[in-house]
């Protein structure tokens, strides 16, 4: 049995808090922004007999803890102690009250931990003026307990779970630095270093570093240590991204760079392997408004209440935010960049669990894609994919496999015929320049998709008026139809009236009515005289005769035309 000292022996009540009972972790020096942040702090009003609890959550990185330090160290007078507690699991809040109980009273210190961490629980409970910080807590459920014996003092949590707070606590969601405030921070940080940085490069790489804290932070930190350039340091991020999302200053805790920082909140949701699959899924995707139409495709055959769930406990955790009105996701986009890059390291980041997330985002949105694209009911959900069909496209360019390819060649062309029809042929012919490259590689020249790659391309040139680049290009779809298809596929029979098409509004009627008399010809011959494809070769020779002036054969064809 423990024997204790008479002086130990003192009630918890009647242990005052000693002059600058003080543990806050070190920080940075360099602070920037988060007024907003900070005046909601200032703004908890402590009543008597009330226990005051606010909750800062966010994305890991986001710089949740930062906040709170600056606030308590700027705000020292104010309290009697301030004590801060690592609460990342029920073990370490109990570590952190005892360590409490221990600076209050040293001689208890061989009492069983129990013991100390219910003596300072009693110490919280009848004392006031006190701060007590819960840093990292990762489930709400762990201070609950503590939080309902405490009837008063001020309490102030961060967090990355964004879901499940008890209604004593009031939660406050922190974003990203605002841009201005992210240069500054950048700035600071590579002159503290004695290096030196022009405002442009800052900005466009907090941009690209999507102004997220921690990320500005460990960038800044690796430029003025290495003396990097900006340039240098981007051209690094895209070559080694798996390296440099790991990698921050020498002597930096390995757990404060950004792929840590999520790793380990991914370890926090392997109980179930779905919420990985489905972050490294939606990484290959615009950052912004990825709508259900989308996401719910991407379970792999999970079902559609597990994807919700798994969508669900992402946002709850920060690693995606989800919009209460169209549950449309966002993720941040570092959050993807990281997700999608492959680390042997890192358990979440797996090569062949990243091949498998991007086989599996292609063939999501080629299946959320709509059928008809000429369907005014459609256009909004085309409206909704295209930007993440842009991200997808130029994200996968230098991973793609050849199976990649071939599901995005189809996505893609069936998008452009979308684009045409809304009056975009640019974009549609960029669409359609590298589906027919694909399919050029992957299936070669004479492969059905390859034709029709090269009959869309043409006819997007000239839906934009360029029909120096349009005309070659219906000549070769031609020329190869018949060779691989023979004249009389209907493939073919369409190419023929494409060319004769295209020669009239060049205006070559000379190379342009042969080929109509002659899709007249093959129409009737192979589809016969009242297919539809017929019948728009009926008008379409009477037009091109008419356009060279030759009405005596124009009119009895558009008589026939409109008789048929």
């Amino acid at each position: 049995m423990t024997v204790l000292p008479a002086e130990a022996l003192v009630a918890p009540e009647d242990v005052p808090a000693p002059a600058g009972l003080v543990n806050l972790p070190v920080r940075l020096r360099l602070f920037v922004g988060r007024e907003d942040a900070l005046g909601w702090l200032d703004t908890a009003a402590q009543e008597p007999g009330v226990v005051v609890v606010q909750a800062v959550h966010g994305l890991g990185g986001i710089g949740k803890s930062t906040l709170v330090a600056r606030w308590a160290a700027t705000h020292r007078d104010q309290h009697r102690s301030i004590w801060w507690i690592t609460a990342d699991s029920p073990a370490a809040l109990d570590a952190g009250l005892v360590a409490l109980t221990v600076a209050l009273q040293p001689a208890l210190a061989a009492l069983p931990s129990p013991s100390l961490r219910e003596w300072a629980v009693r110490w919280l409970a009848c004392h006031d003026g006190w701060l007590l910080i819960l840093d990292n807590v990762t489930d709400p459920a762990h201070i609950a307990d503590l939080v309902g014996r405490l009837p008063h003092g001020r309490i102030l949590v961060t967090s990355r779970r964004a879901t499940g707070w008890p209604d004593i606590v009031t939660p406050l969601h922190l974003d990203v630095l605002e841009p201005g405030q992210a240069v500054a921070l950048l700035t600071g940080i590579v002159s503290q270093g004695g290096g030196v940085i022009d405002p442009a490069g800052a900005a466009a790489l907090c941009a690209e570093l999507g102004h997220l804290p921690l990320a500005v932070e460990q960038a800044g930190a690796y430029l003025a240590q290495t003396r990097t350039s900006v340039g240098d340091y981007l051209r690094l991020l895209a070559q080694h991204p798996a390296d440099m999302y790991r990698d921050g200053e020498e002597g930096r805790a390995a757990e404060r760079t950004i792929a840590r920082v999520w790793q380990v909140t991914l370890d926090a949701l392997a109980d179930d392997p779905l919420p990985g699959r489905l972050l490294r899924a939606l990484a290959w995707y615009a950052p912004e408004a990825i709508p259900r139409s989308l996401w719910h495709h991407l379970g792999d055959g999970a079902g559609e209440p597990a994807v919700t769930r798994a969508v669900g406990r992402l946002a709850a955790y920060n690693m995606l935010s989800i919009d209460p009105a169209t549950r449309a996701v966002t993720v941040h986009r570092l959050v993807q960049a990281v997700a999608r890059t492959p680390d042997p390291d890192d358990p979440h980041r797996q090569p062949d669990d990243i091949t498998t997330a991007r086989a599996t985002a292609t063939t999501a949105l080629t299946t959320a894609r709509p059928d008809d694209w000429r369907d005014p009911t459609t256009w909004p959900t085309w409206r909704t994919l295209v930007p993440h069909i842009d991200a997808l496209v130029s994200q996968t360019r230098a991973h793609a496999t050849d199976s990649d390819r071939v599901t995005q060649a189809y996505l893609l062309n069936a998008t452009s015929l979308f684009l045409l029809d809304q009056g975009n042929p640019l974009h549609a012919i960029a669409y359609l320049k590298q589906a027919l490259t694909d399919c050029r590689r992957v299936l070669g020249n004479d492969h059905p998709d390859t034709l029709t790659s090269v009959n869309n391309l043409a006819g997007a040139y000239e839906s934009a008026g360029d029909l120096g680049q349009a005309i070659p290009l219906f000549e070769q779809a031609l020329t190869d139809c018949r060779r691989v298809l023979g004249n009389d596929h209907p493939d073919t029979l369409a190419s023929v009236n494409n060319l004769a098409y295209v020669y009239r509004s060049a205006g070559d009627l000379g190379q342009a009515i042969p080929l109509f008399e002659q899709a007249l010809t093959d129409c009737r011959r192979v589809l016969g005289n009242d297919h539809p494809q017929t019948l728009a070769s009926v008008n379409n020779l009477a037009y091109v005769y008419r356009s060279a002036g030759d009405l005596g054969q124009a009119i009895p064809l558009f008589e026939q035309a409109l008789t048929d």
